[in-house]
């Protein structure tokens, strides 16, 4: 009998603490849930009301049930239509957009030619006074010579932005650079928001551009941003791969629009999870800075995948910062030459 109590207090004990375990993930889910109803539901009276009475129904049905399992399974019942509310949420290409996000970029082959168009290469007198300039492309596959990463650091260390830039050799003697750049998608009236872009807010776009554009943008007229520059030991055959896998991407939202998303679907895990999947410098897809993305430097550093000269990775991060140089050169025909003078790999 004293064994027998003993085993029950043992299971009631466990049950205690799965139960324990549920109310706990339910809770931090409910978070996420309020805040979906909040930015994502379609009217802001409706978003206030909505998520308002969700926020409610759930702290009723917390002290109607006092946390029993029955008041579980409801709670995980409301948690799952909110779930399914929101993905099927979709996407388009057809809002109002603003302009420099207001033409997708897209590609022509012939042979080993490549020709993008709705390359952007703005000329900004301010952050949001510019002219529009959209232009077409064309390089050659077969004299693609490497990769380059400008890794742009604003606000939090954790978080930074990747642009990626694919070099090209040409007939003049003097390279082709084309930057690609993952962001989202604003419609005229919205603004960036860190916290919108965890909810769907935003649609996803890959923005082709000239460096004095998609670069200069982040030195020379936004505020609080600063920019890093890396050359990668990425192979040509690699980097060739990359840039066809980026085109691809490309084409995909032209025919079918996608969310963007900071955790899941931002200007890395793309990238990050292309190269982990084919193993290309090591790469792997399961590092957390993947996510945690303003260590992704220091990620392809030990990953021995950066230009170094020798240097710690201390050194290295404070001589690839380009934000004096870049506004010293301001409109600077060979801004892209020149931003590179003096930096390992170059």
């Amino acid at each position: 009998m004293e064994r027998q109590n003993s085993y029950n207090s043992k299971t009631d004990s466990q049950l205690s603490s799965w139960l324990k375990l549920a109310f706990a993930s339910n809770a931090v889910v409910s978070v996420w849930a309020v805040a979906a109803l909040y930015f994502d539901l379609p009217k802001p009276w409706i978003r206030v009301v909505g998520s308002s009475a969700y926020a409610g129904f759930i702290g009723a049905l917390i002290l109607v049930t006092r946390c029993t399992w029955k008041g579980i399974a409801v709670w995980v019942a409301s948690l799952a239509l909110v779930l399914a509310w929101w993905f099927s949420l979709s996407p388009t290409n057809t809002r109002a957009w603003q302009p420099d996000v207001a033409q997708l970029p897209f590609t022509v082959f012939k042979g080993n030619q490549v020709t993008v168009h709705n390359v952007r290469n703005f000329n900004y007198r301010t952050e949001m006074d510019y002219v529009s300039h959209w232009e077409t492309r064309t390089v050659d596959l077969t004299r693609i010579r490497g990769v380059d990463l400008f890794l742009t650091h604003f606000g939090s260390p954790l978080i930074a932005h990747a642009i990626v830039s694919f070099r090209f050799g040409n007939d003049t003697g003097t390279d082709t650079f084309i930057a690609m750049s993952i962001e989202q998608r604003k419609a005229i009236g919205q603004s960036y928001s860190t916290i919108r872009g965890f909810f769907r807010q935003y649609e996803l776009i890959y923005i082709a551009a000239d460096e004095r554009d998609v670069v200069r943008l982040r030195t020379n007229y936004r505020t609080g941003e600063q920019v890093r520059l890396y050359h990668t030991l990425m192979t040509p055959d690699d980097s060739s791969r990359l840039f066809l896998r980026y085109l691809q991407w490309m084409e995909n939202l032209r025919g079918r629009a996608e969310w963007y998303n900071a955790l899941t679907d931002n200007c890395t895990t793309s990238v990050t999870s292309y190269l982990g999947r084919h193993h290309v410098g090591g790469l792997s897809r399961w590092d957390w800075r993947t996510v945690i993305n303003g260590f992704g430097d220091r990620m392809l550093y030990d990953d021995e995948d950066l230009a170094t000269g020798g240097l710690s990775f201390d050194e290295l991060a404070r001589q690839a910062v380009i934000n004096d140089a870049a506004k010293r050169l301001r409109d600077d025909p060979e801004f892209s030459r020149d931003i590179r003078r003096g930096h390992p790999g170059f």
